[in-house]
């Protein structure tokens, strides 16, 4: 991921940790050749690379993402993906946001089977009707807790089965609180917005 916090005469510090998900790790070549695009001058190249990181990260909060620093740090490194790869990039700032909103449908459609995983709503099509039900109460119990509430049970349940125990070992190093703790709140909040979800049903038979 891309460095934080640097001054406009420092050049971002890069950190090359990759995660599961991501099978292409961010190396320092691939960095310092996606600088080398944004401006040949360094201490140029640097400023724009901040201001774009900025400007990526007010566009997924804008879109209300949670940990929008963190999808900030993940379109860059797609970006400097290919141009590690020899794509041609003409006006790479407007390719940045294309990649961006790619990004943020992947974002939508994750929530969207996060929600459908924790209504625990079956595929079957005789069961459309009861699955929208449950997912509109859904819904509106999620409506019911803070934002931050909101974005921790949903993230918590966002990924594929074998990518969870690693999402929540990032999610749980986001809010800076040790995994047990997160399960903890995870636990209480489902058992919240479970009860919630029931008594929604109950009102809607």
């Amino acid at each position: 991921m891309a460095g934080r916090g640097e001054t406009k005469s420092e050049l971002p510090r890069l950190d090359v940790s990759g995660t599961a998900r991501r099978k292409w790790t961010l190396t320092q070549n691939a960095f310092d050749e996606l600088l080398h695009t944004l401006d040949s001058d360094k201490d140029r190249a640097g400023n724009i690379y901040q201001k774009t990181r900025d400007n990526l990260i007010r566009f997924f909060e804008w879109r209300g993402c949670p940990f929008p620093e963190d999808h900030a740090d993940e379109t860059i490194n797609r970006v400097a993906k290919r141009v590690s790869e020899g794509e041609e990039v003409r006006e790479i700032t407007k390719y940045f946001f294309g990649v961006a909103r790619l990004l943020f449908l992947e974002i939508q459609k994750e929530r969207t089977r996060a929600l459908h995983a924790f209504a625990n709503l079956p595929q079957a099509d005789d069961c459309l009707d009861s699955n929208e039900t449950r997912l509109d109460c859904l819904k509106q119990c999620l409506k019911s807790i803070s934002a931050d509430q909101r974005d921790l049970i949903i993230a918590y349940y966002q990924g594929e089965k074998s990518h969870k125990i690693h999402k929540r070992q990032r999610l749980s190093e986001r809010l800076r609180i040790p995994i047990n703790t997160l399960r903890m709140r995870a636990l209480r909040l489902r058992d919240q917005l479970e009860a919630c979800v029931e008594a929604c049903l109950n009102n809607a038979s």
